[in-house]
């Protein structure tokens, strides 16, 4: 069969990897507060509404030069749309099943759920605060965990002034809830 025929799967085809996020556990729900589904939805039209117009353009421009085959305009404009709607693909899929849960409802509990701002004190003494939120939300740079994550899993449920076990690769650590905090409601 000829090649043209054919059609090799790139690894960057893959929608989830491609973005280098985590898959949801299987059965799994994708919990996410209303400010990271605005940010989702926010950046879904900005490649709608902004990007891929202007992308398309180039593309069209460049296609009419003629030889496409040494075209870098053309070469890397069509790389370009098929990653913006990779992206595309994947938010649209990560927004039709996120289940937005807002963390406000817990507001003054000192028990830990979704959405919570826990400080803990590791065995070593050394204290930390993590933000438990939603797997497409959580950056880790600004203290921010996927509720899926070793340390919110041993968090979750859990009430200040608890002694929860941690699992981690060099063996199990004990540590102690001392403060959970949550976003107050808008008022």
């Amino acid at each position: 069969m000829s090649k043209a025929f054919t059609r090799e799967q790139d690894a960057e085809d893959d929608d989830d990897d491609a973005v280098g996020l985590p898959p949801l556990p299987a059965g799994g729900k994708n919990y996410i507060t209303p400010q990271g589904y605005a940010r989702m939805r926010a950046e879904l039209l900005q490649l709608i509404d902004d990007e891929r117009p202007k992308v398309v353009e180039i593309v069209h421009w460049a296609a009419s030069n003629g030889d496409r085959s040494e075209n870098g305009d053309y070469i890397y404009g069509k790389k370009r749309l098929r990653e913006i709607d990779r992206r595309i693909r994947f938010l649209t899929k990560r927004m039709e099943i996120a289940e937005i849960t807002d963390p406000t409802v817990h507001h003054g509990r000192d028990q830990a759920f979704f959405g919570a701002t826990a400080t803990y004190a590791e065995e070593s003494g050394a204290q930390r605060t993590v933000t438990i939120l939603g797997i497409d939300e959580a950056d880790s740079a600004r203290g921010q965990v996927s509720w899926i994550s070793p340390i919110a899993r041993a968090l979750l449920k859990a009430r200040e002034g608890d002694v929860v076990k941690l699992v981690t690769p060099t063996g199990v650590q004990d540590i102690e809830i001392l403060k959970i905090d949550y976003p107050a409601p808008a008022g």
